[in-house]
């Protein structure tokens, strides 16, 4: 079993998570537990004391970039202005996935998914539908406090990050240059969180 968190030192555990993207991001998914543990420098048996198996450091390292990606959602500020925290939530996660370490990390998993679905599974839970449960759970409490009429926040939290994420995503995945500059960025976002604003106005 996995051990809590604090029970290895923050130093320690940044090392491995950081450790871990840069494999992941260089050999896919068939990155080893081993070949982690020596660019961590630390030993394997400690990244299997904390987290237990390959599949839960993988959930791990992408549960840290969701949290990354959410925090404009988090923001004290963000409940009373939700326009403006939908739309630094849509540019965090337009630069997210356009991010060539991303992009080089998704096609290395999705290529390694057959031999290892249980990876692919926690990359999945922790990552994009956990980012879209954190979004539809700020689109509960908008519509609890009226200032959002969103009869289904799971199903509008999908259709905000389509909006913003559009074909963007498939292009960098393809290697194809989406075009995109820091303005167009946040133009889209401001754009998206402005017609989701209208479409779910209560």
């Amino acid at each position: 079993m996995p051990r809590v968190a604090g029970q290895i030192d923050i130093s320690k555990n940044e090392a491995i998570l950081d450790a871990a993207v840069e494999l992941m991001a260089e050999r896919g998914l068939s990155a080893s537990i081993e070949e982690i543990a020596r660019r961590a420098r630390v030993s394997r048996q400690t990244i299997y004391n904390h987290y237990g198996s390959k599949a839960e450091l993988v959930r791990a390292l992408t549960e840290r970039r969701v949290h990354e990606i959410t925090a404009p959602l988090e923001a004290p500020e963000a409940a009373e202005h939700p326009a403006e925290a939908l739309a630094a939530f849509g540019r965090v996660m337009l630069h997210a996935v356009l991010a060539a370490r991303t992009s080089t990390f998704m096609r290395m998993a999705m290529a390694g998914v057959t031999e290892a679905p249980e990876l692919g599974v926690a990359f999945y839970e922790a990552g994009p539908k956990s980012s879209r449960q954190r979004l539809a759970s700020f689109l509960a409490l908008e519509t609890a406090a009226g200032r959002l009429a969103c009869p289904d926040p799971r199903e509008a939290a999908e259709f905000f990050a389509g909006m913003v994420i559009g074909s963007y995503q498939t292009a960098a995945l393809l290697g194809v240059d989406p075009g995109l500059d820091e303005a167009r960025i946040g133009r889209i976002a401001a754009e998206a969180a402005a017609r989701f604003m209208r479409a779910y106005a209560p």
